[in-house]
């Protein structure tokens, strides 16, 4: 059993913080983020530059050049919808410490996305989604059948192809929690990797109940196999489960300091 992997997901521009930073090349803010998901635990480090048409190839160059040169070449998943940025980002990425990530592709408009990660011996984090989101598990199949056979067959391999479930608010789709969980459960039995947005389960709660219901949702999706997540590492609660299940699953070797490390 292999540990847990976290993705880091705070390098948003989602964050007006991180938004105006990466807009002015002020890497303050940007090192500092990093650093904090960093020292709490996170793998690898999202960097998600939004669509950026027209500046995102040398946007992603110098988030990438600026991340890996401060943090001894850390993985990272280049996250944006705009494939030549993701390009430039591979073109002066370190793999000393990792594949990049190339984050991300789907069934639909956005499946040229694993031929991208074929062309640049990259992972590819690929949504089981088509236009619009899954009516069910056998639609979620259908599009991982897809999008495998498509990565296959550029010559990827399996452990290159990391599949996203998606998960899908509580409030409002209650009943299909436990559709996403089982659908982790199938696609372990395949020995497929799995990964996604974890907190988008807890969209619309209230601030002090998101990090309890996103705990709990990790449980229960790494009881089923699931391997990595897109998480916010700040969340001590939510590092403290996953630790904590990594014990449990045997994947980690327990000592009392375990938490510390």
């Amino acid at each position: 059993m292999e540990k847990f992997i976290t993705i880091g997901e705070r390098l948003s521009t989602t964050a007006p913080t991180v938004n105006k930073a990466f807009l002015a090349r002020d890497p303050e803010p940007i090192l500092k983020r990093a650093k904090a998901q960093l020292d709490a635990g996170a793998v690898y480090l999202d960097v998600n530059i939004g669509p950026a048409e027209g500046y995102g190839e040398d946007l992603m160059k110098w988030a990438v050049t600026l991340l890996q040169e401060n943090f001894d070449n850390v993985p990272l998943a280049l996250d944006t919808s705009n494939k030549a940025a993701i390009e430039a980002g591979i073109s002066v990425y370190n793999r000393s410490k990792g594949k990049p990530i190339v984050n991300s592709a789907d069934a639909a408009g956005r499946i040229e996305f694993v031929d991208l990660a074929a062309a640049n011996d990259a992972i590819v984090i690929a949504l089981c989604n088509g236009e619009g989101i899954a009516a069910d598990n056998d639609e979620r199949m259908a599009y991982c059948t897809q999008l495998l056979e498509r990565g296959l067959g550029l010559g990827m391999a399996e452990e290159d192809m990391w599949f996203d479930p998606l998960f899908v608010v509580i409030k409002g789709m209650q009943d299909k929690q436990m559709d996403v969980l089982n659908f982790i459960g199938d696609l372990t039995d395949m020995g497929l990797k799995t990964t996604g947005g974890l907190s988008n389960n807890s969209n619309g709660m209230p601030k002090h109940i998101r990090p309890i219901m996103d705990s709990a949702m990790v449980a229960m999706a790494m009881m089923k196999g699931f391997t990595s997540a897109i998480v916010n590492p700040n969340d001590l609660r939510l590092m403290e489960t996953i630790k904590s299940c990594d014990i449990i699953r045997n994947a980690t070797l327990y000592a009392d300091s375990y938490l510390e490390v």
